[in-house]
């Protein structure tokens, strides 16, 4: 039999696979997920694959060179890759050396021809290798547990993409169906679905539910009419799927969010075009530890992920999605934006989360940010929970402490700092910590820098002297200069750490702490 890696190497979707498959959801009546339609495919192989082989060594023999081979006899040769042919000639040896033995021609499947001994009574290779391999219907038969266990996760890919090519099939939830027997779902069954959801809060139903609060879709088998509802409400803009991979769950998209829809204004980031090339290995590895969702990192192999609070999440109520969270939050097949449980470890008390994967955020840590008075440097920590829809997160709490707070202010038209005495009631890092007290004057500010009329130079001419006041030597530590940077314009680290390099105006202590060359500019 063929082995484990001949399936994720070679396996291809034929035809017949397809035809084979539309048939038994045909006969079935019942949608079919993809894991199952794999299955189905790779027994029909196997049961194929079988039916041939027997056809294939029908009354053969296995060839060895010490047996006495007759006429038109059908012979396999394990040596040869189990390749089959019959004997078209006999003739007597000639090589003294190897006593008395015949000489057999045989032809092969494909008309090609070759000499073997028999009647050969000497040690040969093509005998031993016939006893170990022997014959290619014996020995040890792959199932389909073997081969989807070794390679299902291939099978399982190539096969949707033949799946989805094919105009005969639909999927939702990846549970495929033909098209013309889907149950029809008419503008009153729709317009139930909305006012179902509409009672709830807009969402999230299971379409289960949504089914037994309309009343149905008929006698069909419920899994039928599972598939249809959902490839109805698909068509319908009126409603959005927000279930993780795996769980189909609905929400009317009028009563979602704002800012799942369109990113806060805190987070647009304009792309800064720089030269990684300036930045020095020092730099990187803050980069790395800064781990920004707009920085371009490897993830680490880890079921946990924290982050460091910057200002524009703080505002906006987000989480970022980073290379070190990223793997934490669920992700979905088509949906946009993911409804999710948020769940405060310390007390157990549950928030909405919002996943939006394409803006890397997650929307709905307002309410802890304020629980707990995070400041902006806050260190927190999301976990998996039970399902994949459930995230635990750590703040990092603790009985508040009086610390200081480098606090920003306005005075003017330009930002101010100073130190004071503020209670700290969870885990920061003292390199980002930043306290704000005139949001409505920042905002202003926020909405100057945003429409151009300050550059990223600008910014840190602004914030460099006024960042040095609050240390003995008058510079500004590299992370403390990202998260300023952050009050007044979303920026990863990349930008302001090249702009710092590049421009002679700034000058540092170590490549860590930075301050302007002329503190009167």
């Amino acid at each position: 039999m063929l082995s484990h890696q001949h399936w994720s190497r070679t396996f291809s979707v034929e035809s017949d696979d397809l035809d084979t498959l539309v048939n038994l959801l045909l006969e079935e009546e019942t949608p079919m997920a993809s894991q199952e339609l794999a299955r189905r495919v790779v027994t029909y192989r196997l049961e194929k694959e079988t039916v041939l082989l027997q056809e294939k060594y029908r009354d053969t023999a296995v060839y060895t060179p010490a047996s006495a081979w007759n006429m038109g006899q059908k012979l396999v040769f394990p040596a040869l890759e189990h390749a089959t042919g019959h004997v078209v000639d006999i003739r007597n040896g000639d090589n003294p050396e190897y006593g008395e033995f015949q000489v057999i021609a045989v032809e092969f499947d494909d008309k090609s021809r070759r000499e073997f001994a028999s009647e050969y009574k000497l040690p040969h290779k093509l005998a031993e290798f016939s006893e170990t391999t022997g014959n290619p219907l014996s020995g040890e038969i792959l199932t389909t547990d073997d081969i989807m266990a070794e390679s299902g996760e291939a099978i399982i890919q190539k096969l949707e993409q033949a799946l989805t090519d094919n105009d005969t099939l639909v999927s939702v939830a990846k549970l495929w169906f033909p098209r013309d027997l889907i149950l029809p779902v008419d503008l009153g069954s729709l317009h139930l679905a909305e006012a179902v959801l509409d009672m709830n809060g807009g969402g999230p139903m299971s379409t289960d539910d949504i089914l037994e609060q309309i009343g149905g879709l008929g006698d069909s088998p419920i899994t039928l009419q599972a598939l249809s509802l959902n490839y109805a409400l698909n068509q319908d803009a009126r409603f959005d799927e927000v279930g993780p991979v795996g769980r189909v769950l609905w929400y009317l998209s009028r009563m979602e969010p704002a800012e799942v829809k369109e990113a806060p204004v805190y987070l647009r980031y304009t792309p800064i075009e720089y030269d990684r090339r300036l930045l020095s290995d020092q730099m990187v590895n803050y980069e790395a530890e800064i781990c920004d969702e707009l920085s371009d990192l490897t993830p680490p192999a880890s079921p946990t992920g924290t982050i460091t609070l910057i200002y524009p999440h703080r505002r906006a109520g987000t989480f970022p999605i980073t290379a070190n969270t990223q793997h934490v939050f669920p992700t979905a097949q088509r949906t946009t934006r993911i409804w999710v449980t948020l769940i405060d470890i310390a007390d157990g008390e549950e928030f909405v989360g919002w996943v939006v994967p394409s803006q890397k955020y997650v929307l709905g840590f307002g309410q802890l940010y304020e629980k707990y008075h995070l400041p902006i440097g806050s260190r927190i920590t999301v976990h998996k929970g039970k399902t994949p829809d459930r995230i635990e997160v750590n703040a990092h709490i603790h009985k508040p402490r009086s610390e200081w707070v480098p606090v920003f202010g306005i005075q003017g038209d330009s930002a101010h700092f100073e130190n004071i005495k503020r209670p700290v009631e969870a885990d920061y890092d003292q390199l980002m910590l930043i306290g704000v007290d005139q949001l409505a004057t920042l905002d202003q500010l926020v909405k100057t820098a945003n429409t151009g009329k300050k550059s990223l130079t600008g910014i840190l001419k602004m914030l460099l002297p006024q960042l040095g006041k609050l240390s003995p030597q008058g510079a500004a530590h590299i992370k403390m200069v990202y998260s300023a940077v952050n009050l007044l314009r979303r920026c990863p680290p990349g930008p302001i750490m090249a702009t710092l390099e590049a421009n002679p105006d700034f000058t540092s202590f170590g490549g860590e702490y930075w301050k302007l060359l002329d503190d009167t500019v």
